[in-house]
């Protein structure tokens, strides 16, 4: 905690003699999220990360508006240009890989306004725009070490969104986890080539289930649908992005909860300082960015516990990779291919 607020003074301080700011020395935020701000996923991960900057710093000091539920590109397009235009905000968000294109723009016609958008490795060598992404995969490795240890059956089923990003991250940390423990579980992934399509995210995982799955996972707004089919059949639930504890009942196990407040409170305290932009963030376990929480109804025994604090020392520590390193170079080149407008993350 003394980091965070050693942050936030020099944010403070910075911010007090900066003429730039706004004179009722009040932080403004604008954000555009491409599902619901209670999706239990990607969107609602920033929303929370945004709520939990104020209660930080305080609604005198810091304020934000949201957008949500913007899958359509062009109408991004024109929210993102009306907020930049305006003059009122110090930090415009982009939350999703495919408003990078518009945020490319912007920047260049803005300089003098702070662009953030992710989950992606380029700013694209401007000045006015931060990058950001998370190292999902240390996640998915802590899940699918817990996951081995957990089947009685042996076959495990991952629901993913598109094969690109955070998604395909974590599935490849997932499966590398549960290998770990034993490389004869069946890790059955099925990556569905959409964010937000329940139906069919619903169906993937029933299939999973007829298959022999006593355990599930995946990531994205979709999850509803395979948390309902796993709590139907008695299935145990491991989440990522936000907390599903409130959906999952006593099927949760584990989530892993994206804190974009760590870097928010640096992206702050940088503009302060008439940083406006230029670098890229990674949310991890180490840096406190990705926090593992159990769900509140799961009876986790000492000897799973004890796994659980191995397997995080071992990813924060570097004697674990959850992605070896050639698979780590394949991952992102898939980041660079074009994921289409269903793209979130």
């Amino acid at each position: 905690m003394k980091k965070r607020y050693l942050i936030i003074l020099v944010f403070l301080l910075a911010w007090a003699g900066t003429a730039s700011l706004a004179q009722d020395a009040v932080f403004r935020v604008a954000a555009l999220m491409p599902s619901a701000i209670n999706d239990l996923a990607f969107s609602q991960s920033m929303y929370d990360g945004l709520v939990a900057v104020q209660n930080e710093l305080g609604e005198e000091a810091f304020q934000f508006d949201v957008q949500d539920s913007t899958y359509i590109v062009d109408d991004a397009a024109v929210a993102l240009r009306d907020w930049a235009a305006s003059g009122d905000y110090q930090l415009v968000i982009a939350h999703g890989s495919q408003y990078g294109p518009i945020v490319e723009e912007l920047a260049s016609e803005f300089p003098d306004v702070s662009f953030a958008w992710g989950t992606r490795q380029d700013t694209f060598g401007m000045d006015n725009v931060y990058s950001y992404a998370a190292a999902s995969d240390e996640g998915g490795y802590f899940n699918g070490v817990l996951a081995a240890h957990l089947t009685e059956s042996r076959v495990i089923g991952l629901v993913g969104p598109i094969e690109v990003g955070d998604g395909k991250l974590y599935a490849d940390g997932f499966a590398n986890g549960v290998a770990s423990v034993d490389p004869d579980i069946d890790v059955n992934i099925v990556f569905i080539g959409s964010f937000s399509d329940v139906p069919l995210a619903t169906e993937a995982a029933e299939t999973h289930i007829a298959n022999g799955a006593d355990i599930l996972t995946g990531t994205a707004q979709m999850v509803v649908g395979p948390i309902a089919a796993a709590l139907e059949n008695d299935v145990l639930w491991f989440g990522s992005d936000s907390s599903q504890d409130e959906l999952s009942g006593d099927i949760g196990v584990a989530f892993q909860i994206y804190k974009w407040e760590v870097l928010l409170l640096d992206m702050i305290s940088k503009i302060g300082e008439g940083i406006l932009g230029g670098e890229y963030y990674v949310l991890t376990l180490e840096n406190e960015g990705l926090v593992m929480e159990f769900d509140k109804d799961f009876e986790i025994s000492d000897e799973l516990m004890a796994v659980a604090e191995e397997t995080i020392a071992g990813i924060v520590s570097g004697e674990i990779a959850p992605i070896p390193a050639m698979e780590d170079d394949m991952a992102e080149e898939s980041e660079d291919e074009d994921d289409g407008e269903d793209s979130e993350d």
